[in-house]
């Protein structure tokens, strides 16, 4: 997907106006609990700063439903930005107007400004034209850094793009789009793809964009139980979605017909209920039915030693969503023996959504991971052939 970089940009003593992802978790006390989206921006910034380039930074951060919302002010945000940057991080009270137009227009060279919460706005969700035209008017060049907002069609994602001559990708936007691109359209084999999470309804468009791309795709987490219900199997109390139980035999035919090697668990970790205080134990999914008064919980001991012999053979292996209820450290096993087992397999490891970049943390190895995706919703929807509006704006190579 050759898409302009910021690399390609002349930014020298230009106003660069950057849609970042500073979407960051906030303890109690106001104090961030999780820099990680700050600091995947920090090559993009310190790129653009050490080329002379004036920046202007926007973001969205939680959900105001268009109006402002101090709890949700990116105010702090720009002092942390400013420890990371080791540099003064100016901060405008709003993102239109006068307090965004005056900050930016004396920015010098070198310096940065953070604009406030574009989503005070309504008009931002909104892709409004005229807010669209006031926030492009802060800047002479447009980059995208912020993969996670790439699939919402907003203001500052899509619409201010048709105000500038180009739009660039920031290096963090590069990054992921050349990963999943390689991933879903010429993966070095064998090629692996582990999708786990709740809901068949959340992955099943992922699992039919991918089956004729991988050479095994491997299924974990509560959705697989849907899935043995399509196949006739006891499920007990486990979590399945009754009303797509006809899609996932859709499925599971479609992969049959066309010889897809398409891998339900082979066992399964089951309790009474989900505490970590429940006994638990292993039942063979074959020989072995779930037990009515109880629920599977997470993948069973010869499943982990399946699936990680899948991924030591791969050459290339995607992982989106946990194989259990990760939150509860007795059921967790399954989801940190897959983060073990990526972090040495010794090839070319793609990681995506929550529970599975927090299980890496929990295993301890997130720096053994190849590319680790700060944009749940917009891989999915990547992964699952959809065009994503952020990036068919920008500007083709």
């Amino acid at each position: 997907m050759p898409k302009l970089s910021i690399r390609d940009l002349d930014l020298e003593g230009k106003r660069v106006f950057v849609r970042v992802d500073f979407n960051v978790p906030f303890s109690a006390t106001g104090e961030i609990t999780d820099d990680t989206r700050v600091r995947q921006t920090l090559p993009t910034l310190e790129y653009a700063l050490g080329r002379g380039a004036r920046l202007i930074l926007a973001s969205h951060l939680g959900r105001p439903k268009g109006k402002p919302n101090p709890k949700m002010s990116l105010a702090p945000v720009a002092g942390h930005l400013g420890k990371l940057l080791n540099r003064a991080v100016a901060f405008a009270s709003d993102c239109v107007g006068p307090p965004a137009d005056e900050a930016a227009g004396g920015l010098r060279n070198g310096e940065v400004l953070l604009i406030e919460n574009l989503r005070f706005h309504p008009e931002e969700e909104a892709n409004d034209s005229e807010f669209s035209r006031q926030l492009a008017s802060l800047g002479e060049l447009y980059v995208n850094d912020a993969f996670g907002s790439a699939h919402r069609a907003h203001a500052s994602t899509a619409g201010m793009t048709r105000f500038f001559p180009q739009a660039a990708t920031g290096f963090l936007m590069e990054k992921e789009l050349n990963y999943l691109t390689q991933a879903t359209s010429s993966p070095v084999r064998p090629f692996v793809a582990l999708l786990g999470g709740a809901k068949v309804s959340d992955k099943i468009e992922v699992i039919e964009n991918l089956l004729p791309i991988v050479d095994v795709l491997l299924i974990g987490g509560a959705m697989a139980y849907t899935f043995m219900r399509a196949v006739g199997q006891s499920t007990g109390k486990s979590l399945v979605e009754e009303d797509k139980i006809d899609l996932a035999r859709r499925v599971l035919v479609l992969a049959q017909a066309r010889n897809y090697r398409l891998q339900l668990p082979i066992d399964h970790l089951i309790a009474e209920k989900l505490d970590a205080a429940s006994p638990t134990r292993a039942v063979d999914g074959a020989k072995a039915p779930i037990p009515d008064d109880h629920l599977g919980v997470d993948i069973g001991p010869k499943t982990i030693e399946l699936y990680s012999k899948e991924i030591a053979q791969a050459k290339t292996v995607l992982w989106n969503g946990p194989m259990g209820v990760f939150e509860i450290e007795p059921f967790a096993q399954g989801t940190l023996a897959i983060a073990q087992a990526l972090a040495s397999f010794g090839g070319t490891s793609i990681v995506g959504g929550g529970d599975s970049l927090a299980a890496l943390a929990a295993a301890g190895v997130e720096d053994k991971i190849t590319h680790v995706s700060t944009g749940g919703g917009a891989s999915l929807e990547f992964l699952a052939g959809k065009k994503l509006p952020g990036v068919e704006v920008l500007t083709d190579k």
